[in-house]
């Protein structure tokens, strides 16, 4: 279903952008600040029809222009049914931001089965490769097209009980340098944000406690947790006019902890 559409759009000069996982923590945030910047975007969303329509009607409020839509992005049917109503309204999807995070459980290796450790695995990677799939005949028409995953530091660093999140996103950060090297004569740079702990988020607050933040903290030379909107802030740049040569890349958004 479609929230908070205008119709088809006349004139509108903006690229449009689809964010997945927009309702919420990073991908709101980011769909805002693209929004800001002049794009039209596509809030992608899973259950939080209630949230998905508020950041929605932020972006309206602020002279900007964005429609939700709810799809399982691991859902090629699904995914196909969202970039056609996208098409009717603004046309292709210009920049791909897929911030959605499937559910992954937490736990030592020693107790983990491989239902949860390869379902996790196959949800991160069915998800990127449905969605990629869905962009990019338009990108590859156009002869220009951006496309950011959201990655984790964990992918890097292990912590404890989070093995199924790390070497899903360690996967999601390989097949973007393949994507990078295979789409880049076609004018498409693909890149990932790679973020360390950010707070104000639902998935922070489901595994990070008051005290383990305060000792995340302590190994931040920056002194604090990054914020929704620093992270949007990286993503808002490697979707614009100004990225035009870099691809394959990952920004490491931490505070400095990678240093160590």
């Amino acid at each position: 279903m479609v929230i908070g559409s205008s119709g088809p759009v006349t004139g509108a000069t903006g690229r449009v952008a689809l964010v997945t996982g927009a309702s919420s923590g990073i991908g709101a945030a980011t769909a805002r600040l693209l929004a800001a910047r002049g794009m039209r975007v596509v809030v992608n969303y899973l259950h939080s029809s209630t949230a998905a329509e508020e950041v929605v009607a932020g972006i309206k409020a602020a002279g900007g222009q964005a429609m939700a839509v709810q799809t399982d992005v691991r859902e090629v049917a699904a995914v196909e049914s969202m970039i056609k109503q996208v098409q009717v309204a603004w046309g292709g999807i210009d920049v791909l931001v897929h911030s959605a995070l499937t559910p992954y459980v937490i736990k030592p290796f020693q107790d983990m089965t491989w239902e949860e450790l390869g379902g996790k695995l196959d949800d991160e990677m069915r998800a990127a490769f449905t969605v990629t799939k869905a962009v990019l005949p338009a990108m590859t028409e156009q002869g220009w097209g951006r496309i950011i995953y959201l990655s984790t530091g964990l992918s890097r660093q292990p912590r404890e009980g989070m093995i199924a999140l790390g070497t899903a996103k360690a996967a999601l950060t390989q097949f973007a340098r393949y994507l990078a090297q295979e789409l880049g004569p076609r004018g498409i740079t693909v890149n990932v944000v790679e973020p360390g702990p950010v707070g104000d988020t639902r998935s922070t607050a489901d595994v990070l406690d008051e005290e383990h933040k305060r000792q995340l903290v302590a190994t931040i030379p920056l002194g604090r947790l990054a914020y929704p909107g620093d992270v949007a802030q990286a993503v808002a740049f490697y979707a614009s006019e100004d990225n035009s040569f870099m691809t394959g890349t990952t920004a490491a958004l931490n505070g400095g902890m990678s240093m160590w």
